[in-house]
């Protein structure tokens, strides 16, 4: 087991619950693993992400869709609602916001079924992560909604180390201001690994997996 403590600052209602050490990803090797689980599972702490996430967007800009990456649906209905109660732009002509997931084929790729896709083509869709630490899975979101007709108009994440994507901002609960020690390196440049040093677990956005 790795041992799992929470930062001392907090925003608003949410806690970010974290542990340190040499954690590998499918993409890269880091140096804290951020704990999601009870964002994602209790409603109370979801509303709580929810309520954070959006004062960080300005009301002028339209949201039709969130695409829900990392698990984030139950974060993502909160944040529809979060959103529609704020008054922010609905363009579609249902005046609701929809809340999807997506599916990967044999090549990792994000698809859609035909009766997902007009919840994308020509909408304004945000992308809403666990965390955004490199921007590469954010990155794949966005090609993938490109392919299917929508149109990105930013990223949500509870903690993110860049501030942008591309000229897409990305808005978070927790940056590195909070943990400015955060690291994220790709495997054959780890300094961990360098010295010899094993990883602590394996992790991804279901959770972690101790070595």
């Amino acid at each position: 087991m790795i041992e799992i403590a929470n930062l001392p600052v907090r925003h608003g209602n949410v806690p970010l619950r974290y542990a340190r050490g040499h954690f590998a990803t499918n993409h890269s090797h880091i140096n804290y693993y951020i704990d999601i689980t009870y964002h994602k599972s209790r409603l109370s702490e979801a509303q709580a992400v929810a309520k954070q996430l959006v004062a960080n967007f300005k009301n002028d800009t339209p949201v039709d869709t969130i695409l829900c990456l990392d698990g984030m649906a139950v974060i993502g209905t909160c944040l529809a609602d979060e959103l529609t109660k704020s008054g922010f732009q609905i363009i579609n002509a249902h005046k609701s916001i929809y809340v999807i997931e997506p599916e990967y084929n044999s090549n990792s790729q994000m698809i859609f079924r035909d009766n997902i896709q007009p919840m994308i083509r020509n909408k304004h869709v945000l992308i809403l992560m666990a965390s955004c630490t490199t921007g590469f899975t954010a990155s794949k979101g966005v090609e993938a909604i490109g392919y299917y007709g929508g149109e990105v108009v930013g990223v949500a994440a509870l903690y993110s180390a860049v501030d942008h994507l591309g000229n897409l901002p990305v808005r978070s609960v927790y940056s590195l201001n909070d943990i400015p020690d955060y690291a994220s390196y790709d495997y054959k440049d780890c300094p961990y690994c360098k010295k010899g040093r094993k990883i602590d677990a394996l992790v991804n956005s279901h959770g972690y997996s101790a070595i």
